[in-house]
């Protein structure tokens, strides 16, 4: 039985290509811009609203640190009951895994994901205006798995990139060992599965999984204190 979830469909990639719906990964050109005082490469679009995003799957991606990542979506559904309707809910955007990345040449670097609705407006991923979820690469050259928030600095941003602070919400998972959520290869230092979940209690951040239209991930420089 089909539950119509937003994440069923196919892949489509808005970079280059006749944008016809794919049943593999579509390679997707990525455009480098320079900045003063770090460097952000803007991944390519995904869609999802819609039905147009393969469950656990995504566009090939680019990172200035990374020349070859992935992003995966996955889903769950959450119960919103009606007096009408007491089955009625929709599918919530449960988390966002950035896969493959190579956590060795990624050091002093910082990843950041948004989401993007249908009107390419970024949705809030957590309180007040925060739009961007932040994590530090571990300055290590074997770093090891870790779901430690504090660790990993994992913290909330605007659009902007000024830092939000105040509760958090959203919890992390880095693992280097295993395997991928994303297609199951073998899991490392080289190619790790870094996942932001949105928030796990679903008790303040529920987003419409039909809603989003693209996700971008980026990275930034974060240069080791002087001293």
């Amino acid at each position: 039985m089909s539950l119509n979830s937003p994440l069923s469909g196919s892949v489509k990639s808005r970079f280059g290509g006749s944008g016809r719906s794919r049943s593999k990964i579509a390679a997707a050109a990525a455009v480098l811009i320079s900045i003063p005082f770090f460097v952000s490469t803007f991944a390519a679009s995904v869609t999802v609203g819609t039905g147009a995003l393969t469950f656990g799957q995504g566009s090939q991606q680019a990172v200035a640190c990374d020349s070859q990542v992935y992003v995966a979506l996955a889903q769950e559904w959450k119960s919103a009951p009606t007096q009408t309707d007491p089955t009625a809910g929709f599918f919530r955007v449960k988390s966002v895994t950035v896969s493959g990345v190579d956590l060795v040449a990624c050091q002093k670097t910082k990843l950041r994901i948004r989401l993007i609705d249908m009107q390419g407006k970024e949705i809030i991923l957590g309180p007040s205006n925060a739009s961007v979820l932040q994590m530090s690469v571990p300055l290590s050259a074997a770093p090891e798995s870790s779901s430690d928030p504090a660790a990993l600095a994992l913290g909330y941003l605007t659009g902007p990139g000024d830092v939000v602070s105040g509760v958090m919400y959203a919890s992390i998972n880095m693992s280097t060992s295993g395997t991928s959520v994303y297609d199951g290869s073998t899991l490392s230092a080289n190619s790790a599965d870094v996942t932001f979940y949105i928030d796990p209690t679903q008790a303040n951040i529920n987003i419409d999984g039909a809603l989003v239209g693209r996700t971008t991930v980026e990275s930034v420089n974060n240069p080791s204190p002087m001293g």
